[in-house]
């Protein structure tokens, strides 16, 4: 079957949720595939960012998707859409994003025929953040599904780190599997300034205010810390996600501004002034994560990272080496802070460690490398 469009150029079709969540980290994707010559399609749910995704040269075709409903018509009218979309645009690649298009767009590409897939496993959600039967038995679901009927010999699979592709029952060195550094980051966006003063030690947490996050154990680990005499503080820069069950009320946010030493600021633009504040990227994740893109942006600022023995997180972040790593646990968060606003040294030591550690593999050039390579294997195997 000839996969190419009217002009004869292969196309490349990625599927996500959100267009907010494309644009934030997956342009250097899109800007990739075009600089190998496909043309670009992105089907998305479309609301304020159209135009970032459209200036990579990319085509937007909206399709509307709530990813908190599991309403089964709602699901079923979608497969329907997509399928419906996928034989018109004959992408000789379908590259879903995240877990619910992976899943979404299994089935359609099964039903339009379609052989090359990437499934980009971008972290396990809520899922992968419980570790109760509910979260096991999910886990073990999800492996079913995308080893089984979703799988197959133009299949590839996506990871941003080695635990998830593990947890599928796959080699993280297989044939079938990349292994990238999350969405990566442009370390010329986030040049490395001269740290701030100390004291206080100036904490920030720079994220999407979920439960998921560990927001929580950041506030309780400062509270505790200050009250045991620690010299710090703690800025909490992110909203919440009305889409995803474990958003935290505003009235919670504003409540923990209440207390000295910390400040909920919204959603930022300006991430890069963020980290020329403050001396510490946190991000006490309680799990699901692929990698974390915050940890890349604080990392390559040159700041010294506290965060979690979790999936993803552990995998940019070495403890004692660029960072802090503990378990999601609010007296092994305080220690850290502790020992944290005692050493200046050791703050400025991981901060240009962690700067390193991403310049060595974690940059968007990285991720686009790995990816186009990926492409390349895949269309080379697309009958002309």
């Amino acid at each position: 079957m000839d996969l190419r469009d009217s002009s004869g150029v292969p196309s490349l079709l990625f599927l996500v949720t959100e267009d907010w969540f494309f644009a934030s980290h997956f342009l250097p994707m899109a800007r990739q595939a075009r600089a190998m010559g496909l043309d670009v399609l992105v089907v998305t749910r479309v609301r304020n960012h159209r135009e970032a995704i459209e200036a990579t040269g990319a085509r937007v075709i909206p399709l509307e998707a709530e990813r908190k409903s599991l309403n089964p018509l709602a699901v079923v009218g979608q497969l329907a859409a997509l399928a419906r979309i996928l034989k018109k645009e004959r992408p000789a690649i379908l590259h879903c994003i995240a877990l619910r298009p992976i899943l979404v767009g299994g089935i359609a590409a099964r039903f339009a025929g379609m052989r090359n897939r990437v499934y980009a496993l971008t972290g396990f959600g809520f899922f992968g953040a419980r570790r109760d039967l509910v979260g096991r038995t999910a886990r073990a679901m999800l492996r079913g599904v995308l080893r089984g009927p979703l799988d197959g010999p133009g299949t590839r699979f996506l990871f941003e780190n080695e635990d998830d592709a593990a947890a599928l029952g796959l080699d993280p060195k297989g044939a079938e599997v990349l292994v990238v550094g999350g969405a990566g980051v442009d370390p010329d966006a986030y040049p490395a300034a001269p740290l701030p003063v100390m004291p206080p030690l100036k904490i920030a947490v720079v994220a999407r205010m979920l439960w998921s996050k560990g927001v929580d154990l950041a506030v309780e680990a400062v509270r505790r810390a200050r009250a045991e005499g620690a010299d710090v503080t703690l800025s909490l820069y992110g909203a919440p996600d009305a889409s995803n069950p474990k958003a935290i009320p505003e009235e919670r946010l504003r409540a923990w501004a209440t207390h000295k030493g910390i400040e909920w600021h919204g959603r930022t633009a300006d991430v890069a002034a963020v980290w020329r504040d403050h001396h510490v990227c946190c991000l006490p994740s309680r799990g699901g994560e692929g990698l974390p893109r915050s940890l890349l942006e604080g990392a390559v600022s040159g700041r010294a990272v506290l965060t979690t023995n979790v999936p993803g997180c552990r995998s940019l972040v070495r403890d004692g080496v660029e960072g802090i790593v503990v378990p999601p646990d609010v007296g092994a968060l305080a220690e850290a802070i502790h020992r944290l606003a005692a050493d200046p040294a050791l703050v400025a030591r991981l901060g240009t460690a962690a700067r390193e550690r991403v310049l060595e593999g974690f940059t968007e050039q990285h991720v686009m490398d790995g990816v186009g390579r990926l492409y390349a294997g895949l269309l080379a195997e697309v009958p002309a």
